[in-house]
């Protein structure tokens, strides 16, 4: 077991639910712009020749910057503290997300979302260290699963409320982002940065340099495989909607929402799965979930079949981040835990990032889009299970005695 100090305080539900705070104010970057991007094309439609371009980076920007920048704040945070970052970070988010209110030239906006980008990166990387730091064992696997239930209600909630905020203007939405600045207070007053933690026993000294980085190596290839099926469906199922006749927004909406829906059910699901069949169980299960999903999307004729298809994939995608997660949090050693997190979390907005683009790179081999989209599809769902059936192999090969999360 890992020892904590006699000094270190013992974390508990307020803690925990002050980190799932801050951890669900990276999805709020994302969720509360995308209604306003028609009113922002726009508004700047006629000003900027580049706005159709430009205007949807707004949105999916942020996720490229956390992908460059999560490395550097695990090394930051590893050298001068999760809490010190923490803090930094949230007053940056706050700062750098109300700022677009105030301009007035989309290219200007555009770079404060690039760096606000930067803030979610200290945000995610130090919130999911700092669940690391607190907890170990069940207690652990616990608030891995909880950051990412409440992620995924916040940013249901918060799509909603964007959207009714930018009724009335498209720089409403953003003043919104100066929220997290009340929660900073008890950031301050009910965290604390963790002490130098003795390592012993199953958190280092169990596993050798060569598991630790088979894992950690595995870790961020599945994650960044998992985050381009994942966001296969919001960005690619409407054309495959369109092309079976649904041109309702209403339905297509539908459509996206029930798959958000599903994946919260899998985030849920996801304890009792792997404590029935193992992390490597559970990841041959979502794996298979997700593939299946996208196999079945791609053969759909009517808008029933491709809700089940979605429903089917969205619960594999609810495994995803904490099953692969919680074995690198279990490894890493604390001096390193930081910027182990920082690499997982750049491979999994990388692969949300690049999603469309590997897609629409495949499909060109299958005679280019959106002819080839099915086939390219089907390719990248086959590439997973191959992957899948490999992680399995290593991890029961090399660790069948650790068939459970936890000891």
């Amino acid at each position: 077991m890992s020892q904590a100090l006699p000094t270190t305080p013992a974390a508990g539900p307020v803690q925990g639910l002050m980190i799932q705070l801050a951890s669900s104010l990276t999805v709020m970057g994302a969720v509360m712009v995308a209604p306003i991007l028609p009113k922002l094309g726009a508004e700047f439609g006629t000003s900027s020749p580049q706005a159709a371009e430009l205007v949807p980076l707004v949105a999916t920007g942020p996720a490229l910057s956390i992908a460059l920048f999560a490395p550097i704040a695990g090394v930051l945070a590893d050298r001068f503290g999760r809490k010190a970052m923490l803090l930094i970070g949230t007053l940056l988010y706050a700062i750098l997300g109300c700022l677009p209110a105030f301009l007035h030239d989309l290219n200007s906006i555009l770079l404060v979302r690039l760096l606000f980008g930067c803030a979610e990166a200290i945000l995610m990387t130090c919130c999911t260290t700092l669940i690391a730091d607190y907890w170990i064992g069940e207690e652990r696997s616990k608030y891995v699963n909880r950051q990412v239930v409440t992620i995924g209600i916040v940013g249901s909630i918060f799509f909603v409320i964007g959207g009714a905020a930018g009724e009335s203007s498209w720089r409403t939405p953003f003043y919104l982002y100066l929220l997290p600045l009340l929660l900073l207070p008890f950031l301050v007053k009910l965290l604390w940065e963790p002490a130098r933690r003795v390592e012993i026993d199953a958190e280092t000294s169990a596993f050798s340099k060569g598991e630790i980085w088979t894992t950690v190596g595995l870790s961020y290839l599945m994650v960044f495989m998992g985050m381009v099926a994942a966001f296969v469906v919001p960005v690619m199922a409407p054309g495959i909607l369109v092309a079976l006749g649904v041109t309702s927004t209403a339905m297509i909406g539908l459509c996206t929402g029930i798959g958000l829906l599903a994946t919260l059910v899998g985030s849920i699901a996801w304890p009792a799965t792997r404590n029935r069949i193992g992390i490597a169980g559970t990841n041959a299960w979502m794996m298979a979930l997700i593939a299946v999903g996208l196999l079945l999307l791609t053969q759909a004729t009517s808008f029933q079949t491709v809700l089940v298809a979605v429903v089917i994939h969205g619960l594999g995608v609810g495994y995803l981040v904490p099953n692969l997660m919680l074995p690198l949090l279990m490894k890493l050693p604390a001096r390193f835990r930081a910027r182990g997190v920082g690499g997982f979390t750049s491979c999994l907005y990388l692969g949300q990032f690049a999603s469309p683009l590997i897609i629409i790179a495949i499909a060109q081999g299958f005679g280019g889009m959106p002819m080839g989209l099915g086939a390219a599809i089907n390719a990248w769902a086959t590439v997973m299970l191959v992957v899948a059936a490999a992680w399995v192999v290593v991890r029961l090969a090399g660790g069948a005695k650790r068939h459970a999360p936890t000891h």
